[in-house]
């Protein structure tokens, strides 16, 4: 036990060190951009079907019998919504991934991604059996070179792994140039719509929608940021959604997201669908935050305000904590050494004048 007070004690040292806190103060940290979280008509709905005879719990993996009329209902309803021709619905973003590059990239492939892809791609990347490299941030040219070198090198299929707006920068990928590099190269391109899905793109539904029923497309929604809930929607081929429910681990032998979830997902993407004003209201307050904090890297509800070190990232978010803004402090290995910074996140959980009076606290 001492060994691991040891390397708890060295992670405080380099403060390095998590812990829980409470949610608390102005919200300028969570992913519910939308306010879906507490949105009353969802929880309205809820309630009406609890007092129904759902069940309250999955009762097995999907294909044991956890597979309920609801999870039916909500995937064809978000394979119409985003456009796809099927769509398959996991406990969380994370098992989603695993389940993409374990079960679809093979011994024999080449997964090339955006150096700056989030950790549970990675974590799905590195448990899959195909050999893997990464690609300069957003540099579209060097995604080419790469693809090419794998092709030129036998590479059974290639997969092209690409966030569309990145969790800690709050920049846009490339995705024009990256569809057409994958389709000239007869590649694939798995985008993971996390923090677009709900706010950018054509009607909220993703910034990979204008190319969804594309067969060498897979995207990834999760259904816990804009969306107010939890889970993950995959949308791809119904061949693809077949395969990964026939070989994917992380949904075979997991018990399947209550029915109840599911309900709470479909309800809010029917409400992304019906009540657009929360989306365009959204959109004005990102253009006044990006007026606010000037000269900041992003163009999205993510804005990063570098710090530099990690300890000089902690105290500063806890300096803003104390004056009542919940804001937190994103250290390495999160992001690059020498980058820690104050992540700004910009929900409906605001008002113009919350973000400027942070910005006046980042200041003094």
């Amino acid at each position: 036990m001492n060994l691991f007070q040891d390397k708890l004690t060295e992670l405080s040292a380099l403060n390095k060190r998590r812990a829980l806190i409470s949610a608390n103060g102005i919200d300028f940290s969570s992913n519910d951009y939308l306010g879906l979280a507490n949105h009353e008509g969802l929880r309205q709905n809820l309630i009406e079907h609890l007092q129904s005879d759902i069940a309250l719990g999955a009762g097995g993996s999907r294909l044991l019998r956890g597979n309920h009329p609801q999870h039916e209902s909500l995937e064809s309803f978000a394979a119409d919504f985003f456009g796809a021709e099927a769509a398959l619905f996991m406990s969380t973003g994370y098992l989603a991934n695993l389940a993409v590059f374990t079960a679809l990239a093979a011994r024999g492939d080449k997964i090339i991604f955006d150096e700056y892809v989030h950790a549970s791609a990675k974590e799905g990347i590195h448990a899959s059996p195909a050999k893997h490299s990464k690609f300069a941030h957003n540099n579209a040219s060097a995604c080419e070179d790469a693809v090419k070198r794998a092709r030129d090198r036998g590479a059974k299929n290639i997969w092209i792994a690409v966030e569309s707006v990145y969790s800690m920068d709050g920049d846009m990928a490339p995705l024009a140039q990256l569809m057409d590099i994958a389709n000239r190269y007869d590649a694939y391109l798995i985008v993971d719509e996390a923090h677009a899905t709900g706010v950018h793109g054509p009607d909220g539904r993703g910034l990979s929608a204008v190319f969804e029923g594309a067969e060498n497309l897979i995207a990834v929604h999760t259904c816990g940021k804009a969306l107010g809930q939890a889970g993950a929607l995959v949308t791809l081929s119904a061949v693809l959604k077949d395969y990964l429910i026939n070989t994917a681990r992380s949904f075979i032998y997991t018990t399947a997201p209550t029915p109840l979830m599911a309900v709470a997902v479909e309800a809010a993407l029917k409400a992304v669908r019906d009540e657009p004003d929360r989306r365009a209201k959204l959109l004005d307050l990102i253009s006044h935050a990006h007026g606010t904090f000037k000269n900041v890297p992003g163009e999205t509800q993510i804005i990063p305000l570098i710090i530099g070190g990690d300890g000089a990232a902690f105290a500063q978010a806890k300096r803003l904590q104390e004056q009542g803004f919940d804001i937190r402090a994103i250290r390495t290995p999160t992001v690059p050494k020498n980058t820690a910074r104050l992540r700004l996140s910009i929900t409906l959980n605001v008002t113009p004048t919350d973000i400027e009076d942070l910005a006046k606290a980042v200041i003094s």
